[in-house]
Order: structure tokens, then sequence, then C-alpha cells
């Protein structure tokens, strides 16, 4: 018997995992698409920015995000006030095992890993970032969002200083007042990377920043069992429950422990047939930055903040 060309007696759900390429538009010019949000990029943004120094320690940064549920804290002067670069939950799990910034661990402290935390943040920051002026449109926000990919804009005045930040979760608040006939189907990743629960802290933060990813879904024989987020990592540190079990400090005991250690009872997801602006609005309601897709009990893709600004941009 042939092998059915059209996947037919395939399930929906592998048909869905062996869509190629369905979300490449390519770079969008979004000044056409939302010309209804001219306007200054302050009316969205927070204003009062919880800051930190160049001389804090990553210890302090990583308990400050943790407490207030920020993904990202702009460096500053602090006497001037001026933007000098931001830390953000990416370069945290870089830190913490997932690329070169390990190397402040491993290299310059031999692994141990409660010196390196008392380090600087600009140890770790990112020095050179995107920017927005005061003046700034929320289009603007929404062209450095989806074509450079950056989840929050830090916006100064023309002396440099921090005036206030715009995020994604900001900018989709804005979009979600225009509804959408686009269902989850229709702009989910997938096929979706995964990991297992014992899969190791470290590798979960290689696994990251190798591929740019904020969360990996957690699956066992095809079945969702929870998502682990690069902040449910930052928080391991944040919340010092990553130091209960030391004994000599070593970044191997920090980062060895099992990935479903990480995992909370509670797990939100949708399904592929699901309005993206019913998505968005309970995405906005839970501060959640992602929903699993599930079909038929199966993960079967993911749907994010970002996918959900690009694709409101697009109309």
């Amino acid at each position: 018997m042939q092998p059915n060309p059209n996947n037919s007696d395939k399930k929906p759900a592998d048909r869905l995992l062996k869509m190629p390429g369905k979300r490449d538009r390519g770079p969008v010019d979004f000044k056409t698409r939302i010309a209804g949000y001219e306007g200054e990029i302050m009316a969205i943004a927070t204003r009062d920015v919880v800051t930190a120094q160049r001389t804090t320690t990553i210890i302090q940064a990583v308990e400050i995000m943790t407490h207030e549920g920020f993904r990202r804290l702009p460096v500053v002067d602090a006497g001037t006030h001026r933007l000098r670069g931001i830390v953000t939950v990416s370069d945290i799990i870089d830190f913490m095992g997932g690329g070169d910034k390990f190397n402040l661990v491993q290299v310059k402290h031999r692994g141990n890993f409660l010196a390196a935390i008392n380090e600087g943040l600009r140890e770790i920051m990112t020095p050179h970032l995107v920017t927005m002026p005061v003046t700034g449109s929320i289009s603007d926000a929404v062209e450095i969002i989806v074509n450079k990919n950056v989840g929050g804009i830090p916006i100064t005045d023309a002396e440099g200083e921090l005036k206030g930040i715009v995020t994604e979760r900001d900018v989709m608040k804005v979009l979600t007042t225009e509804h959408s006939g686009r269902r989850a189907e229709d702009i989910m990743r997938s096929p979706v990377r995964v990991t297992s629960p014992d899969t190791p802290i470290g590798k979960v933060c290689e696994e990251m920043v190798k591929c740019r990813f904020r969360r990996l879904p957690v699956v066992v024989d095809d079945v969702l069992c929870g998502i682990v987020t690069a902040t449910d990592i930052m928080s391991y540190l944040g919340k010092g429950k990553a130091f209960e079990q030391l004994t000599t400090g070593n970044s191997i005991e920090v980062m060895g422990a099992p990935v479903r250690s990480l995992l909370s009872g509670e797990l939100h997801t949708t399904t592929p047939d699901r309005n993206i602006h019913d998505i968005a609005l309970e995405m906005i309601r839970r501060r959640v930055g992602a929903f699993p897709v599930i079909e038929d009990s199966r993960l079967v893709g993911l749907v994010t903040e970002y996918d959900l600004v690009k694709a409101f941009a697009e109309g």
C-alpha cells in the first residue's frame, strides 16, 4: 500500500506539527498597517521605572526582578539617570549557564557561583541596546518589537536620560482593541522545541540561549506536564531556592537540579481554533507571556506575546 501523499490519515495534531514555514512573513512595515495608533509612546509606557546601577550586584538585580516580576532592569548612572545598559532575564540565564556570560562563573571564579553572583551588573548587562525617544509613536514600538525581536524598549530624552519603558505586553493591550478573524493555529509556533522533566536546569539555560527562547514546554510521552520560563529559572535564584542544597557553592550544584523542581501546578493552555483576540485578553489577565496550544491532549504549538503583537499589527 502506497503512503498517502496528502497525509490525510494523520491526526490534526500531526498535520499541524508538520506545516512548514507558515509564520515567516518577513519584515513588515507597520507604519501603513496601524496608522491609527500614531501618537506619543509615553501614553502607554511605564514612567516610574525601577532601575539599577552598574555596581549593583547580580544577585541584588535578580532579587529585584524576581520580587517585582520584571523581565528586564535598566541600568543607569546614579547621578544623571542616563541609560547605560539593561539586564534582562535572558542575560541572567546566559550567566547561570546558558552562554558566554557563564565564563564569569567558570573562568573568573573557577566555578564558584556564590562569588560570581556578587559581581557588578556591568559584567553581564547588555550595554548597546535599542531605545526610543519620548516623541516616538506606538507604531514605532511595534516595528522595533517585531522586526528586531525586542521585548522591552527603554525610552530616553535628548540627553540620554531614562524616561520610561514600553513592553510587548503594553503594546499588545493597545492592539487588542482591534478584533481579528485569525486563530491560534494561524499564528502559533509549530513544531515546538520541548524538554523533559529530568533535564538539568543548566541544560535548559543552554537551550534557551542557543535558540533565543524565553520558555520551553516540558513534555513526557507527547503529553504536556508544564512549561518552564526564563523567569522561573531566574526566580529559582532570586527566591533563594538555588542555595538551599549548596555545600560547596559550586555552579554544578546550582544548575544540576532537574527542571521538574521549577514547575508550578498552574498551567494555562489554549486550542488551535481559539480566536487570537480572546487569547490576548486572557494572556493579559493572567499576566503570562505564552500559551501552549493543545489538541487531542497533545502539544501542537505555542502562542507568545510576540506572536500576538505581530499578528494584530499585520491586520
